[in-house]
């Protein structure tokens, strides 16, 4: 899902990665399983690893929905790592009751009859309906991108996401540049979620990109690279 932003920051001198959050765990001895839960916390601290495997002290930890999670959760245990945050489609409070079950509603769903009817339930919220009338081959890769996720992984995310801590204290504490970006259409994470982080973190700005939905880097790519570069190019300087 990051490819666009890879190759743009690469053109403009800007190193770039994109861990895989969502996939098995490999033991001390070298083997491979699937966990039950993925928590924001063993996520983030994969990220610290593959740091230290490129030899990156420290790095714009950019995170987009459960991304956004992992990058408070990397902030929080980290924060000499983080030169500054790009928090995307996400929100700082924890799930409600409510939300916990619609999530374990879906990993049943999941185990059950696979990640078909997960994509069929969840394009038309990932991406604004002009995205979905206009962009057929967006629409084909977040399909894709769902339906060849592995149940048992995409069950264990969800379940870390419904045992993630509340951020909401941690806002105040954020002390490096923070740009953050919402769908204007998105239903998941509504813009309101990203004026209540902009309101807390100090040194944030907002961005509100039209005609989009949750998938805004994908949905629009330009505008989200522009806007990206811009920000690293302040951070740079």
């Amino acid at each position: 899902m990051w490819h666009g932003q890879l190759g743009f920051l690469g053109a403009r001198g800007y190193p770039a990665g994109a861990p895989e959050l969502n996939r098995k765990v490999v033991t001390a001895s070298g083997q491979e399983y699937s966990p039950a839960v993925r928590t924001m916390d063993e996520m983030a601290r994969d990220v610290a690893a593959l740091m230290d495997r490129s030899c990156i002290d420290r790095a714009v930890i950019c995170g987009l929905s459960m991304g956004g999670y992992v990058a408070f959760e990397f902030a929080h245990l980290f924060p000499e790592r983080v030169r500054a945050l790009v928090l995307a489609g996400t929100r700082a409070p924890a799930d409600n009751e409510q939300e916990k079950a619609g999530r374990e509603q879906q990993v049943q769903t999941m185990l059950r009859a696979g990640m078909v009817p997960i994509s069929i339930a969840t394009v038309p919220k990932l991406l604004a309906p002009n995205s979905v009338s206009t962009k057929p081959d967006v629409v084909k890769q977040v399909r894709e991108m769902i339906t060849n996720t592995h149940p048992v992984l995409a069950a264990a995310a969800q379940r870390g996401m419904a045992a993630r801590r509340d951020y909401v204290d941690d806002l105040k504490k954020i002390d490096v540049p923070t740009l953050i970006i919402v769908g204007r259409e998105d239903p998941i994470r509504p813009v309101a979620d990203s004026e209540f982080m902009h309101e807390r973190i100090q040194n944030s700005q907002l961005l509100v990109i039209d005609e989009a939905a949750h998938l805004t880097n994908m949905e629009q790519p330009d505008i989200f690279n522009e806007a990206l570069a811009a920000f690293l190019g302040s951070v740079r300087r």
